[in-house]
């Protein structure tokens, strides 16, 4: 009888034990699917306003990484390093410029190859290639388009999230209405009034307000870190001494000799400048980056109206 007692205590006992078991199991699978469920989508962008894009669509969802990040630096001399390559080996989703803008990031993308990766190029959405002004994002219709690619990437990476994405995306795509509200205004007011600028970068947001952008082969030579020839220099100066430009644009990552040249004649000549940069200034989205520098193009127009007069 104590025999049979002993063997009915430790089934009871097993018993007891394969249900905690069960509920363990439970227990570890449900918080397994809740760890896949919460695991963020990696993202690496060569440029923070892409990056940018990308947190605004993907929000509590993605893990953004931005190579390109400092408003202070030269994006022209990048080079890439060791943390960007295992940053990119692990990414879900990669994001760049292209048009030879960084063409480190198609080296370091064929030194890492990733079947489950998803690239998108800016260039590739709007059709541009080297030699090709390659500052896209500065081109109304360049964000709108990687958005779109960005939301797609996500939604096929995590179908669960769709609809957040989708909601994210028609957000967003709204929010850039104001930006083009600005360049309709300008247009109306502006378009056909001569500038000039110490580069290309905003030569795409020059285009879509219609103004008449002067001297571009020493922009050019500029970018591409050549010497600008002794007649496009002095066409540059005459320019600015003659007041024939209303602003001049330069960018304030790339201040060298001749730039600062450049900036120091138009002050003396009353021409009123405007600069721009590469890289999203630190605490601003996109769209309030694209508008601070609209609304400062509108400003040093506005004032070349007192200084330069109606000179074309």
């Amino acid at each position: 009888m104590k025999k049979l007692s002993l063997k009915w205590h430790d089934a009871r006992r097993a018993l007891s034990l394969s249900k905690y078991l069960v509920a363990g199991a439970a227990v570890l699978a449900m918080s397994q699917a809740a760890c896949a469920q919460d695991a963020k989508i990696q993202v690496v962008a060569a440029e923070n306003f892409y990056g940018d894009v990308v947190h605004q669509l993907g929000g509590a969802h993605v893990d953004v990484t931005s190579i390109l990040s400092n408003p202070d630096e030269d994006p022209h001399l990048f080079e890439a390093s060791p943390k960007t390559a295992r940053a990119l080996q692990h990414a879900n989703l990669v994001v760049y410029n292209g048009a030879d803008y960084d063409p480190w990031m198609a080296k370091l993308l064929n030194a890492s190859k990733n079947a489950k990766r998803t690239i998108i190029v800016a260039a590739d959405l709007t059709g541009k290639k080297g030699g090709d002004n390659p500052h896209l994002w500065y081109d109304p219709a360049t964000v709108p388009a990687v958005a779109r690619a960005v939301t797609v990437a996500l939604e096929t990476a995590d179908p669960a999230n769709k609809s957040a994405y989708d909601a994210n995306l028609a957000k967003f795509l709204d929010s850039l209405k104001p930006i083009d509200a600005k360049v309709a205004e300008l247009h109306g007011r502006y378009a056909g009034v001569p500038v000039t600028a110490t580069e290309p970068v905003f030569g795409y947001m020059s285009d879509a307000i219609g103004l008449s952008m002067r001297n571009l082969r020493f922009q050019l030579a500029t970018m591409n870190d050549t010497e600008a020839s002794a007649s496009d220099i002095a066409a540059f100066e005459k320019d600015l001494r003659d007041r024939r430009v209303h602003v001049l644009i330069y960018n304030s990552q790339a201040t060298e000799a001749l730039t600062k040249r450049m900036l120091k004649l138009a002050q003396q000549s009353h021409v009123p400048t405007m600069s721009v940069t590469e890289t999203e200034p630190a605490g601003k989205t996109y769209q309030v980056w694209m508008l601070t520098q609209l609304d400062a193009l509108g400003a040093a127009l506005a004032g070349s109206q007192t200084t330069t007069g109606t000179t074309q």
